[in-house]
């Protein structure tokens, strides 16, 4: 409960006709303090009892019509309120979530006076992807003569859902294929315990009794047992790039969007089947994330909220593919210009000879060196899922060299430019010979042993560029 400036003045007032009774000895003013403090002492406890009773006939309802919602959507919020009959001044207000717009003009307060309802109805703006909580409602209560206030919560809490804008019409295939990736339970190619039968055979001493078939047993007339094909869950890690060349495309629809809804689609997969799970993010500085393969439940949770919350860069300027040689190319460059006596030549062939300056050169690219980080910490097979674009192919080549050492699994999904590019498809013979040009890339990369390389993007922009050339 709270004291009002009224009350405040009347206590003051009180207290001045108490010092004037000492001062000149007149009782009548002592009486008249005495008087004041009891109407305050006695409209205190009055107020008291009515908000108890207030707050026993208090309806107070907050809904939000929907609960999932797109980035950047707004939905209506309504609140509605009723009492039973009071003296009392009664608002409650409505709490908007921290992270919502909801316009200064907003009437978000109604002011109940009966058990007739009374509603309002305002707009929210859910600029935050996440899910948050709408904060009770405050009941906010004022006694007839203004001399005593309290406030306090009450009503439902509703929870929204914000998710990102989604990519339209999302392609994951190869060569303009639609295909499919998934987790789960996987086979070794090894016979052990598990679920898949693998084969029948006779039994020998030492097998155990609970493999032997007695079916197969009552039909050979002979003891056989049923081996099983041994399972074991893949150790994956999701390897991220969030660099700025990502946000090409249109708002809502870059590369890095159509790319976190694969990753995030992975992630709930991974979780379905509990597959130990990590996440490594990738910026213009290096490794920005890191959180090691887990199947822990709050594992998988942090790591769709990573996704989720990747921040928006400034799209690449012009063309960042890479010009970088690789060393079997700095080699054939070399061995070209051994013949060659010209200055040019001369020059240009201490360069070429020494592939040391690429190497430091790849090891300093923040993709590549993540690579490096993850495979020396965790060890031992992995399956590392990379998201990322064709610009820089010398990295992404030694990248994919690297996590597969050791037998190690690839799957590599990429964002073609083509796909992307401002105007892109105005020239459709340009974009299709583009296409081919990343269509190559793909190959060579899915070339190596245990190796899937996907592309990702606007289906219908691929589409588009192949439906055009078959034409």
């Amino acid at each position: 409960m709270r004291v009002t400036r009224r009350f405040l003045a009347l206590v003051v007032g009180t207290l001045v006709l108490a010092l004037l009774a000492v001062l000149y000895d007149r009782p009548l003013l002592l009486l008249g303090a005495a008087g004041g403090g009891g109407y305050l002492l006695a409209h205190q406890y009055r107020f008291v009892r009515r908000v108890r009773r207030l707050d026993r006939g208090l309806a107070v309802d907050l809904s939000v019509p929907q609960t999932y919602l797109t980035q950047g959507d707004s939905s209506p919020v309504t609140l509605q309120a009723a009492t039973r009959e009071t003296p009392l001044s009664v608002t409650v207000t409505a709490n908007a979530p921290a992270s919502t717009t909801v316009s200064p003009d907003a009437e978000r307060s109604v002011e109940p006076d009966g058990t007739e309802p009374v509603t309002t109805t305002f707009e929210v703006s859910w600029p935050t992807v996440g899910s948050v909580c709408f904060d009770p409602p405050t009941v906010t209560v004022q006694d007839q003569y203004g001399l005593f206030a309290e406030s306090f919560e009450r009503g439902p809490t509703p929870e929204v859902t914000v998710e990102p804008n989604r990519p339209r019409r999302l392609h994951v295939g190869q060569g303009g294929e639609e295909s499919s990736v998934s987790f789960g339970a996987h086979s070794t190619g090894q016979l052990g315990e598990g679920l898949d039968p693998a084969e029948l055979r006779q039994y020998v001493p030492g097998d155990s009794a609970g493999d032997i078939d007695w079916k197969a047993t009552a039909r050979l007339n002979e003891p056989h047992v049923r081996e099983h094909e041994a399972e074991t869950d893949r150790r994956s890690v999701l390897l991220v790039d969030s660099r700025p060349r990502l946000d090409d495309g249109r708002p809502g629809e870059t590369k890095l969007d159509y790319l976190r809804e694969v990753a995030v689609g992975l992630a709930d997969q991974a979780g379905d089947f509990d597959d130990p799970l990590g996440l490594y993010v990738v910026d213009e500085a290096g490794l920005a994330t890191e959180l090691s393969p887990s199947t822990n439940s709050e594992r998988y949770l942090a790591i769709k909220d990573v996704l989720h919350d990747l921040p928006q860069k400034a799209g690449s300027d012009g063309d960042t593919r890479s010009t970088v040689r690789g060393p079997g190319g700095a080699q054939q460059a070399h061995v070209a210009l051994a013949g060659d006596a010209s200055a040019f030549s001369t020059t240009l062939r201490p360069y070429l000879r020494d592939s040391t300056a690429y190497v430091r050169r790849i090891e300093s690219e923040p993709l590549f060196s993540t690579v490096q980080t993850f495979c020396s910490r965790l060890g031992g097979s992995l399956w590392t899922f990379i998201f990322t674009d064709d610009s820089n192919r010398v990295e992404l080549r030694e990248a994919v060299k690297l996590a597969r050492a050791d037998g190690g699994h690839v799957v590599v999904f990429l964002t073609p430019d083509v796909l992307f590019e401002p105007g892109g498809l105005r020239d459709l013979d340009s974009a299709y010979d583009q296409y081919v040009e990343f269509e190559e890339f793909r190959r060579e990369l899915a070339g190596f042993d245990r190796v899937s390389v996907f592309e990702v993007g606007p289906g219908d922009r691929l589409g588009a560029i192949l439906g055009a050339r078959r034409a």
